[in-house]
């Protein structure tokens, strides 16, 4: 060996000495491929693919936990000690849900994270060991309709006006805060807003406390931070406003703001709402993450229903810009295009999901498009500069409503390809008992409410929703493998029911400012098992390019203990989404039976799994360090699948 190879060759060892000892700061940047994972959906995009390759099919089977770490956020204390996830000592506990549903990003050769609690976080990427922190001190005996959520938190790089802060972390909290922190050391950039805050909450309508904040991570276009908001549903008509805004990464300024209720008659959409609903309604918001195409300079924004959910009589029209991707002009807020995927929502059909920004290869093109996944499990592609479907849309006849004073829209958009992920109809005997008795409660429950298919409005007598408003396709969004051309897309399938009552009085219940108050809730047996047949959960592959199903499988399992029967149930109800490598591997926990799997790609085989401390309700993500390829999953439980509570961070590895 030469002088000057040997030279390098300990220069190797050394860094990866190193990275590899706790003691030590930081790994460095350039021994992290820091590219694999700087935003929460992977990339920009939200493709959540990674081009490594290290862990492949044939030695996933040897993957083996590398380290854990504890936020100590699971007891709600002060959080002064990392790695306490007791519950003794609470002196901040709250009444409400928490979800850790947190995928963390990769920047400056460290991980960072939000909890919960949106205390935010820096891990040594090699040992997970805790390199810094910082407590926004969120106020936990407020009452959150959402609960206490945080999905990650956003990275943004730049010139400074002061000798810190060119690295910054920017955390959304769900107290409508908008913090700046250095990434160096997690102190707050006092060059941005107020000592590094700006507040979210004003100019956004009447604002209830603690109704109002922020979950999914902002992103970063040039020089501008772009925020969404999550808002309490179906309080009351005149909702806060679903305001989308840009702010200046540097001073906190206010750019440009985009409402996605047009509040005056310059806008286009104006003539979809009627004048009253244009001047008084709310939400619409965009509480999922958005996505950015950097070249063309487009941010796409997912938005909601109009307030409130299950009632549109004071809001008709089609109400375009709700429940639709909204392409805007990211340097100015301008709509450039949208795409609506339910007219006048009245199910509770947010879309959900980041929009997926891919390339499609068609007839030797290569196309740029956006894949929308929805709770109703329906994909829709566009092409990306336009909004023109890359597969026809059909509008079909629909129910109509049986409700005074609701006006439903008579037809809803049907992608004729690829073909829905969720079956559209659930009829009584499709009901689903451990024992003939529940089997017997689940079908007279069915028969009892109104159940003409997909979009059967909400009426008085009760009204079977199947997809079901949590759908579908959630939150957990896609994931999409360029080389194979494959969307991969992880199902819920629970069907709920909503009813509609006449208020009593001018104030009582929810849906304030209408005639009717609302409930709805899971359609389960008088135990708590899902009324209609498993699988409860699938994950499938579908080519976008081509409008095809390559395969479809349950995903996951229900523990026999956890509904009485004498085997577990393939299919588990799930919350979180799927990761997907160069490695021709699927990575994905979200189902209730806490694991994290590694699949097959091309035919979603299991080729791996491995036990969580807790339910694993988020979205993995990978990097390597050192030419080690790390796999990490946040492992936190959720209140509403029953899964054991927690405060994990997880990271796997080949020995």
């Amino acid at each position: 060996m030469s002088r000057s190879r040997a030279i390098r060759a300990l220069l190797v060892l050394l860094a990866l000495a190193c990275a590899a000892d706790p003691s030590r700061g930081p790994v460095e940047s350039n021994t992290v491929e820091a590219e694999a994972w700087a935003h929460y959906g992977g990339d920009a995009g939200g493709t959540r693919y990674s081009k490594l390759s290290h862990i492949d099919r044939s030695n996933a089977p040897a993957l083996r936990e590398a380290w854990r770490y504890q936020t100590g956020d699971a007891s709600h204390d002060d959080g002064s000690q990392s790695g306490t996830a007791g519950t003794e000592g609470c002196g901040r506990c709250h009444t409400g849900e928490s979800k850790f549903e947190t995928t963390p990003i990769l920047a400056r050769g460290r991980l960072y994270l939000g909890t919960p609690l949106n205390r935010a976080i820096a891990l040594d990427p090699t040992t997970g060991r805790e390199l810094w922190r910082f407590d926004p001190r969120i106020a936990t005996n407020i009452e959150r309709n959402e609960g206490f959520v945080s999905r990650g938190v956003t990275y943004w790089e730049g010139e400074s006006s002061v000798a810190r802060c060119t690295g910054r972390i920017f955390l959304a909290t769900v107290d409508a805060r908008l913090i700046a922190l250095d990434a160096e050391d997690g102190t707050p950039c006092a060059d941005f807003g107020e000592s590094g805050t700006i507040r979210l909450d004003r100019d956004v309508g009447r604002v209830e406390t603690g109704q109002y904040g922020v979950t999914s991570p902002p992103v970063v276009f040039g020089d501008l931070v772009i925020t969404g908001s999550s808002i309490g549903d179906n309080r009351r008509a005149d909702l806060e406003h679903g305001t989308v805004r840009a702010w200046d990464a540097r001073t906190g300024e206010l750019r440009w703001r985009w409402d996605p209720i047009p509040r005056d008659s310059t806008d286009p959409m104006w003539k979809e709402w009627s004048p009253r609903a244009a001047s008084t309604t709310g939400g619409a918001n965009a509480w999922a993450p958005m996505s950015v195409d950097e070249a063309r300079g487009l941010v796409f924004v997912p938005t909601g229903s109009a307030a409130p959910d299950f009632y549109g009589g004071e809001r008709p029209g089609r109400n375009d810009y709700a429940n639709s991707v909204v392409a805007l002009e990211a340097a100015t807020g301008k709509v450039a295009w949208h795409f609506q995927t339910v007219h006048h929502d009245l199910w509770d059909y947010d879309v959900a999901a980041q929009p997926s920004l891919v390339m499609l290869r068609r007839e030797g093109r290569q196309i740029p498009a956006v894949v929308i996944a929805t709770k109703t499990g329906h994909l829709f592609v566009l092409h990306r500069e336009t909004g023109a479907p890359l597969h026809p849309v059909e509008e079909r006849p629909v129910p109509p409503s049986t409700v005074p004073g609701e006006r439903a829209w008579p037809t809803q958009p049907f992608p004729v390809l690829p073909p829905p992920l969720h079956p559209l109809r659930a009829a009584e005997q499709d009901a689903f008992g451990v024992t003939a008795e529940e089997r017997e409660a689940c079908r007279s429950q069915i028969a009892a409410l109104r159940n003409d298919g997909i979009y059967t409005p909400p009426s008085l007598e009760g009204t079977l929703e199947y997809p079901g408003f949590g759908g579908g396709i959630n939150w957990g969004g896609l994931a999409y493998d360029p080389e194979r051309q494959l969307i991969i897309a992880n199902v819920m399938r629970l069907a709920t029911w909503v009813r509609l009552a006449p208020r009593s009085s001018p104030t009582s219940g929810n849906q304030r400012g209408t005639p009717y108050t609302m409930t709805r809730g899971p359609l389960v047996s008088p135990r708590g098992v899902p009324c209609i047949q498993p699988p409860w959960g699938t994950i499938a592959a579908v080519d976008p390019a081509a409008g095809r199903i390559a395969w479809e499988r349950p995903l996951g399992f229900v523990p026999a203990d956890r509904i009485g029967s004498g085997a577990d149930i393939e299919g588990s109800l799930n919350a979180g989404g799927p990761l997907v490598t160069a490695g021709g591997l699927i990575f994905i926990a979200a189902t209730m039976d806490q694991r994290l799997r590694a699949l097959d790609v091309e035919t979603g085989a299991e080729l791996w799994s491995a036990a969580l401390p807790a339910g694993g309700h988020a979205t993995p993500m990978t990097y390597s360090v050192g030419g080690r390829q790390f796999v990490v999953i946040v492992a936190g439980g959720h209140t509403r699948l029953g899964t054991a509570f927690g405060d994990y961070v997880i990271a796997f590895a080949l020995p």
